[in-house]
């Protein structure tokens, strides 16, 4: 509800927060939730919105869970920190209860703060395990792809492959190669997926003999790209990169951070390929938001790569002041058990089939919308020119996600990533969403197409 203080704060806000993806000239007020319920929030105005992004990916469970909050005041009330060097029993138990459900031998896990964190984890792991492993080699280059986003810390920026978020800050750290990303609407039209998965598996071969694979330490890919343009790769692609960087000795490391705790369908979208990282990052659905928390997870062949005598110094030395805190990792058992108990996976996949599926039909009627993809609740619908796979101009692309918003629905897109390319609008609910949720869902989407394309 909108009130008098809320008003006030705004206006005394305006540059004081400084906000991200804003510029600040143009002197515009952002909009302010002030609460949320379900799979709604409302702002400060008053006006109820279904939050079809699920925060910034991240509200699996929705808002109001009362398992998540009361878990959190409990262990406040109990202990409020203790670092990870001195371990408080949540922080135990959620580390066991990841290891029960996370793929294969994911059994060792560190606890972090933030995506970004856990990314940077994963490579330092990556290339401290090829120091080790392959002690005369200098394996030290981390294979990206192009479209990916891994972070903002410099070396997950370094692995990210958007333009927009990292020129301003380069010359970033060496180290990162960078190969296309299996784009089949804008890269390989006019190929099967079988003949584009061919084409991505000669490209990556031939980059690692170029570079050589003993310099060569990991790979890192989200399993579906997401902020990048929802990119679903073809069915073969992941086991055929798991099997050629196994013949060379190059790990895989899943960036699982909006693709993790159910979002695809499954608990984990490694799962959609029965293909086991070697290493995976997780964020996000940890703990839906409810507070900040990530993890890094590795097999058992890579944790025991840093096992050794004390005098080797083999082990792996970085500490996190607030990675494991306790109050994090009793929200995010309460988390993991709220999906697990309400069946949220599954209800991601059946959920996630209607919304696909309204989606496709919204193609076959929309002159603007040019492919729609995705995987349970991880959806993204391009938009072009008519009759073209051109990608939509800017303006528009806004204009279409004003015209959802003034029909209740709040959408996301892929922004400051490749300029070109920024006309996939991002689906992503919470995954409590129901029937009628989705139906008002694909409902505004027609609405805000029919609006701009001049129908209505």
């Amino acid at each position: 509800m909108r009130t008098e203080s809320h008003t006030q704060l705004i206006e005394q806000s305006l540059d004081t927060l400084w906000r991200p993806f804003t510029q600040h000239a143009l002197g515009q007020k952002p909009m302010v939730i002030v609460e949320g319920h379900g799979y709604t929030v409302v702002d400060s105005e008053g006006n109820e919105y279904l939050d079809a992004m699920a925060g910034l990916w991240c509200v699996n469970v929705g808002y109001g869970q009362e398992q998540l909050i009361a878990a959190g005041a409990r262990q406040l009330r109990t202990l409020p920190y203790s670092p990870a060097t001195r371990p408080a029993p949540p922080s135990l138990e959620l580390a066991l209860r990841l290891a029960e459900v996370l793929p294969g031998d994911l059994n060792h896990i560190q606890f972090l703060n933030s995506g970004s964190e856990a990314v940077e984890t994963a490579l330092k792991v990556a290339r401290q395990y090829a120091r080790q492993q392959f002690p005369g080699q200098n394996r030290y280059k981390i294979i990206a792809r192009y479209r990916g986003y891994h972070g903002w810390s410099g070396g997950a920026l370094g692995a990210t492959g958007q333009t927009a978020r990292k020129a301003a800050f380069e010359p970033l750290a060496p180290g990162y190669i960078h190969v296309r990303p299996p784009d089949l609407f804008q890269l390989f039209g006019g190929m099967t997926p079988q003949q584009a998965s061919d084409q991505l598996l000669r490209e990556l071969e031939e980059v690692i003999e170029f570079e050589g694979p003993e310099t060569i330490a990991a790979f890192i890919g989200e399993p579906i790209i997401g902020g990048g343009g929802v990119i679903v790769p073809p069915e073969d692609y992941w086991p055929r990169v798991r099997d050629l960087l196994r013949q060379h000795g190059i790990l895989l490391i899943f960036d699982e951070v909006i693709t993790g705790f159910g979002r695809t369908g499954k608990m984990f979208g490694a799962e959609q390929w029965n293909v086991v990282p070697d290493i995976m990052t997780m964020a996000k659905g940890i703990s839906s938001a409810y507070i900040p928390l990530a993890a890094t997870a590795v097999t058992d062949a890579v944790f025991d790569a840093f096992k050794g005598a004390p005098g080797e110094n083999k082990q792996f030395n970085q500490v996190s002041t607030y990675g494991g805190h306790p109050v994090a990792c009793a929200v995010g058992l309460a988390n993991l058990a709220v999906i697990q108990e309400q069946g949220l996976v599954e209800n991601a996949a059946r959920m996630g089939e209607r919304l696909l599926g309204g989606l496709r039909e919204l193609i076959a009627e929309h002159p603007l919308a040019g492919d729609a993809r995705g995987k349970g609740l991880i959806c993204g619908v391009e938009l072009v020119k008519p009759g073209t796979r051109e990608p939509l101009e800017p303006g528009k692309v806004n204009q279409v996600m004003a015209a959802a918003q003034q029909r209740g629905v709040l959408l996301g897109k892929n922004s400051s990533t490749v300029p070109r390319l920024e006309t996939v609008l991002t689906i992503a609910p919470p995954l409590i969403i129901d029937q009628p949720g989705i139906d008002r869902l694909i409902d505004a989407l027609d609405a805000a197409l029919g609006a701009v394309e001049g129908r209505a």
